[in-house]
């Protein structure tokens, strides 16, 4: 996204729920950050975490968790219905991968402030998460919200890839420039008679 103008690009970047995300649905978060007409809003992590982590960690019941893949599916559904487009990538590196990364992190002083050891709890927890993003991925998959499952052992590759789907996107899209209300002519006389 470096190359695109700054001023139609915002990234969100999900932690965990605050207290007060917390007094709301789990929607509700996403929806205070949604792109208004000619934005492009990218979200780092997403309403999927309540249905991945949640389950990995047994954080909700299994039928609360059921419920949200619905409610995450109309929630798309209305957003494209409204002309959103809406593009979802799970960028999957390998264990091996994710280790070297680790130790990488932990190695460099500048990279340590990547690293939490709650990463290692969660690392714990694999097959699991695997799991939660198969189903995440099967039950929330339509025409209008496609997944886009990118490897991510190569960074060079996981660059190109999305860097493709968003192109190809944004030609499917085929934005416009604004169209201001202005007398070209008129400006363009007074621009050479000054």
């Amino acid at each position: 996204m470096s190359d695109m103008n700054v001023q139609g690009v915002r990234v969100v970047a999900f932690k965990q729920p605050t207290a007060e995300e917390q007094r709301h649905d789990f929607l509700w978060r996403i929806k205070q950050h949604l792109p208004v007409a000619g934005e492009i809003v990218v979200f780092n992590r997403s309403h999927y975490e309540d249905v991945l982590v949640a389950r990995a960690r047994g954080l909700a019941p299994l039928e609360v968790i059921e419920k949200r893949y619905q409610l995450i599916n109309r929630f798309e559904a209305e957003l494209t219905r409204k002309g959103t487009t809406v593009v979802k990538f799970m960028l999957h590196i390998s264990p091996e991968e994710q280790r070297r990364r680790f130790l990488a992190r932990i190695e460099d002083p500048t990279k340590r402030w990547k690293f939490s050891p709650n990463d290692l709890k969660e690392r714990t927890r694999w097959n699991v998460y695997m799991e939660g993003y198969e189903i995440a991925l099967t039950r929330c998959n339509p025409d209008n919200a496609p997944w886009f499952v990118i490897p991510s052992d190569k960074k060079w590759y996981r660059n190109w890839a999305v860097s493709r789907v968003m192109l190809e996107t944004m030609n499917a899209i085929r934005p416009l420039y604004p169209n201001p209300r202005l007398d070209l002519r008129a400006i363009k006389r007074r621009i050479l008679s000054g």
